[in-house]
């Protein structure tokens, strides 16, 4: 523990001061960076990178710049000049970003059908072709095909079941009412009984008697209107259906002389 004036490696002259240091050299032979370590010689550690880990081929990786792939394009690729087409993955420059510019093939076709089919059939193939022993991939393929078809059926069978549902809909909003087991009736009894106001018929659903109605009594409207009983006036043989609008007539008009 130091004071204030003598806390730095250099006041107080510390002895272990440069193993906290790091030094890197750049190897010119393969530009990778080589650490110096702490209390080694340097041609010791020059020697052990050389011997080891030195490998000539990558000098042109690291220090070759990077270019535009487009042929005839010099334009060398910088962090500001460099646009990566969304299609064919590639880094470009400004001038050849467009598709049509360097000839860019276009996205890959993604396989129609069902997905993870592809694999799964390749799979297939291979455990069939292969007469060696299960190993933990064959298993995992296994499984992982057993999943997808199980996937795959209770998808199916949903579908299936939700098309049937929308077909019963619609066939229901075409006749314009609904099935009488679905109706909240006041009790929310499933076997609800539908009485004809006119003529006291039960029926089971409402399209019947909705059928019943159109059948019956709206054709025999007329016949019932011409059957309904009319009171005539004695004196002036004026018609009227209801007996107290008659004898209101002859008192008003006849000064209640009738004896009818």
């Amino acid at each position: 523990v130091y004071c204030l004036e003598h806390r730095s490696y250099i006041k107080h002259h510390c002895p272990k001061a440069d193993k906290k240091d790091v030094t890197v050299v750049i190897c010119p032979l393969c530009a990778k960076g080589v650490r110096l370590i702490p209390d080694e010689d340097p041609n010791i550690t020059w020697e052990m990178h050389v011997n080891t880990e030195c490998d000539p081929s990558n000098y042109d990786k690291v220090t070759k710049k990077k270019k535009c792939p487009v042929p005839g394009c010099r334009e060398v690729l910088t962090f500001s000049n460099t646009i990566k087409c969304r299609d064919c993955t590639l880094d470009h420059c400004l001038k050849h970003r467009f598709g049509p510019d360097h000839k860019c093939p276009g996205p890959k076709k993604s396989d129609p059908g069902f997905p993870f089919m592809g694999l799964l059939s390749r799979s297939r193939k291979e455990s069939k072709t292969n007469q060696a022993p299960a190993t933990s991939s064959s298993k995992w393929a296994t499984s992982f095909l057993n999943a997808a078809s199980t996937v795959r059926a209770s998808a199916e069978a949903g579908m299936t079941k939700l098309g049937s549902e929308i077909s019963q809909k619609l066939q229901i909003a075409r006749d314009g009412v609904g099935l009488s087991s679905s109706g909240g009736g006041s009790n929310g009894n499933a076997g609800q009984v539908e009485e004809c106001p006119q003529c006291g018929a039960k029926f089971s659903s409402v399209t019947t008697l909705v059928d019943h109605v159109e059948k019956v009594h709206e054709r025999n409207n007329q016949s019932r209107v011409f059957k309904m009983s009319i009171d005539v006036c004695p004196k002036c043989s004026k018609g009227f259906r209801d007996p107290v609008a008659l004898v209101e007539h002859v008192e008003r008009d006849h000064g209640g002389t009738s004896k009818a």
